[in-house]
């Protein structure tokens, strides 16, 4: 431990895995996490790695999501983050869901015990001090005022903002189970990992009505030309959208039956499991800028809600990116001053575990730098890769908007490898070519399975 210490900032989950990976690559590690010094409009805790969101990382299948390949990439990377999850993981059907607090518990205790970490609870309110000659920055949406805008001087880019939304959570003893039953949507995980609140077509044009006229939240001077991340819209911007469009996203009824009447519904409000317990559930996809008042009035209109009791309302609050295919190059270095990496969120992904993702790479790369050597990037026929590759240059960085994981961003198959036949193999083929030259990137000799 004679190395400089890396200075990561923030202590999400990005800057967590980040300084996971350093330390465990041999290399001290200071983490600095403003918390609760200086608190934020989203985190409630002062812990590391808090999910201020949902507590779903989504699908779980590594051959048939995207997602779930970067799953299964991380946790063959030794991810701190993954760790976690499948240690805190709740019944959600195909999904990876986790109890929260048992998720950032898990990572404080693990960070805090790492020998080679440092956490501090401190603001670094202005760019680091130049003797801090590896930093990464992993501040989030949400970073403090004074280094975002030391950042703006420094690379004289204008950040992107968007917003990103809450949904609420329900008390599971307030779910009316005589008019909801658990079903997940064909079969999948046990079969009964979601509760389903049913409506006919009369009750969803009535509630569709009433978001639409409900009162919503005002946005302040700074937010209202911030336009919106398309995928996590608030329900009451899709329902505008048109009469069906909530019926084709999160309300859609197929896959799913009423076991009182044994039919499908006209359409269909999903909870899941929001903690060990099973006491919360949180509406999947109610994200909104609804007044709280107004959310309880609305939402109590869903049949099987009607005496709901929320633990938390749902809200928005307004997130920021950097252009990073324009200002980082390819070990996540801003062009402008290498010495500093940025990672997570604010370098332009979307999701908790696309920003973990970043996070881990920024800290091996960093680790390899101190060590003295230089970590090639993984390939980008490997999740990992792919959206590396998409936030530091695959990206048109005159139209950059923030990026979920997803097959669309990996190179394409051989020629002849995917036809007519075999089109439903397309996906399982390129996550078996991922998950092989993961293992060649990460110096395994076994093939991946």
């Amino acid at each position: 431990m004679s190395l400089a210490k890396v200075h990561v900032i923030g202590g999400g989950l990005a800057g967590s895995e980040a300084a996971w990976q350093i330390a465990r690559a041999g290399v001290p590690v200071v983490l600095h996490e403003m918390r609760p010094l200086r608190g934020t409009e989203a985190h409630r805790t002062e812990r590391l790695a808090e999910l201020v969101c949902s507590n779903s990382l989504r699908s779980d299948d590594a051959l048939n999501n995207a997602v779930g390949l970067l799953h299964e990439e991380m946790r063959r990377c030794d991810s701190l983050v993954l760790q976690a999850a499948d240690a805190t993981k709740l019944p959600a059907g195909g999904a990876l869901a986790v109890d929260r607090d048992g998720f950032s518990g898990f990572i404080e205790k693990a960070l805090a015990a790492e020998p080679g970490v440092e956490i501090r609870r401190e603001e670094i309110a202005s760019l680091p001090p130049a003797e801090w000659d590896s930093v990464i920055i992993a501040t989030g949406p949400l970073t403090a005022p004074g280094l975002a805008n030391a950042v703006r001087e420094l690379t004289g880019e204008d950040a992107l903002a968007f917003f990103d939304a809450i949904a609420p959570i329900v008390h599971a003893e307030s779910i009316d189970q005589g008019v909801a039953w658990r079903e997940s949507r064909y079969g999948k995980g046990d079969g009964a990992d979601y509760i389903n609140c049913p409506l006919d077509r009369p009750q969803y044009e009535t509630f569709i009505a009433a978001l639409l006229a409900g009162e919503k939240g005002e946005f302040r001077g700074w937010e209202k030309d911030t336009p919106y991340f398309e995928g996590c819209l608030p329900i009451e911007v899709m329902a505008a959208r048109g009469a069906n469009t909530l019926r084709w996203g999160p309300m859609k009824p197929v896959g799913l039956h009423d076991p009182r009447t044994g039919k499908g519904v006209y359409a269909v409000v999903q909870l899941r499991q929001d903690n060990a317990l099973g006491t919360l559930y949180n509406i999947v996809g109610f994200q909104t800028k609804l007044k709280h008042a107004e959310q309880k009035r609305i939402f109590r209109m869903i049949p099987g809600l009607e005496r709901a009791e929320f633990a938390r309302l749902g809200g928005l609050h307004r997130n920021t990116f950097l252009n990073s295919p324009r200002l980082l190059n390819d070990r996540l270095q801003l062009k402008a001053l290498p010495r500093l990496r940025f990672a997570g969120q604010i370098t332009g992904v979307e999701g908790y575990v696309e920003s973990a993702a970043i996070g881990l790479l920024a800290g091996r790369f960093a680790a390899a730098e101190r060590l003295g050597s230089r970590s090639e990037a993984p390939p980008a026929t490997t999740a990992l890769g792919a959206l590396l590759a998409h936030i530091t240059g695959g990206a048109a960085a005159e139209t950059f908007q923030p990026m979920n994981v997803n097959f669309g961003l990996f190179p394409p198959l051989a020629e002849g490898a995917v036809t007519r036949a075999n089109k439903h193999e397309r996906k399982p083929m390129m996550a078996r070519r991922a998950l092989a030259d993961l293992d060649l990137w990460l110096g395994r000799r076994e093939a991946a399975e």
